[in-house]
């Protein structure tokens, strides 16, 4: 998984690059390589929580979003990338389901519908 943090009103260090590469290796074990993760960090001007870290990664097929804010980036990238695991778990399972479904409506229709008994075998 590529993985690309920018920063919008705020300077993106290399600790904060590696921070997130570390918190989001969970993830990427669990997707394909192709996958890409778009990281965003905004220093957002308003009182209260600061920091807004939203997250985008393209799978195959679909997109997944998520948006976190907190007073410190490094919570804010905690809280999205935990919101993050939990799409991708549900997103899995959700297609492990689709898959296992489709193969069970092969098998059945594979095999012949009932087995009709003879007359006079009882």
């Amino acid at each position: 998984m590529q993985i690309e943090v920018k920063g919008r009103n705020l300077q993106v260090t290399d600790e904060m690059r590696e921070y997130a590469e570390r918190r989001f290796e969970k993830i990427s074990k669990q997707v394909s390589e192709l996958a890409t993760l778009e990281l965003e960090v905004a220093d957002e001007n308003v009182p209260g929580d600061p920091v807004a870290a939203e997250a985008a990664l393209h799978v195959k097929g679909t997109t997944l979003r998520a948006k976190e804010v907190s007073k410190d980036a490094k919570h804010a990238i905690n809280l999205v990338a935990d919101n993050m695991e939990r799409q991708v778990k549900r997103h899995r399972e959700k297609r492990r389901g689709r898959r296992e479904s489709r193969a069970a409506a092969d098998v059945a229709r594979e095999t012949p519908a009932s087995f009709e008994e003879a007359p006079g075998s009882l």
